[in-house]
């Protein structure tokens, strides 16, 4: 997978520059709810309880101020990825204990056709791990801007 390819499972109508969100659980609710907001989901139990118990397994805050929840359910017919930010940070029981202020949240179905889940996540984190690309999206204020850092990546 590469960036131009990316860029495709990114929506302008699942970009929150400016999350309110304080703890895991209200970031959560917070982005599932703008799922359903702009009628991508239907109702938020079945894909907040596999969120939930993703995180149980481990917290998929992975470092450096990033998270990325992330699963598969039956709620979607095609991978949706949501991107939002907080300049507060948002307390997550990250792995390195520090907030996290990029949020990606990678809802995928049980099957997906051409299988990209994993590569999408592998190239999420690839991504990220450049801190020059996190800083440029702590600093995008569009998804124009968004996009951008990411398909240069």
């Amino acid at each position: 997978m590469n960036n131009e390819d990316l860029i495709l499972y990114f929506d302008e109508l699942l970009f929150l520059p400016d999350l309110k969100a304080k703890t895991k659980d209200e970031l959560l609710k917070e982005i599932v709810d703008l799922f359903i907001n702009v009628k991508y989901l239907k109702h938020s139990d079945n894909v907040l309880d596999m969120l939930h118990q993703r995180e149980r397994l481990g917290s998929t805050g992975i470092g450096k101020g990033i998270a990325i929840p992330h699963g598969r359910t039956t709620s979607v017919f095609e991978i949706m990825i949501a991107f939002g930010k907080s300049k507060e940070g948002i307390d997550y029981d990250s792995i390195d204990g520090k907030p996290v202020h990029l949020v990606f949240m990678i809802i995928a179905p049980p099957q997906d056709e051409n299988n990209m889940y994993l590569p999408i996540l592998g190239k999420m984190v690839e991504i990220l791990s450049k801190s020059k690309n996190r800083n440029k999206l702590i600093d995008a204020e569009s998804f124009s801007e968004f996009i951008e850092v990411i398909e240069k990546g």
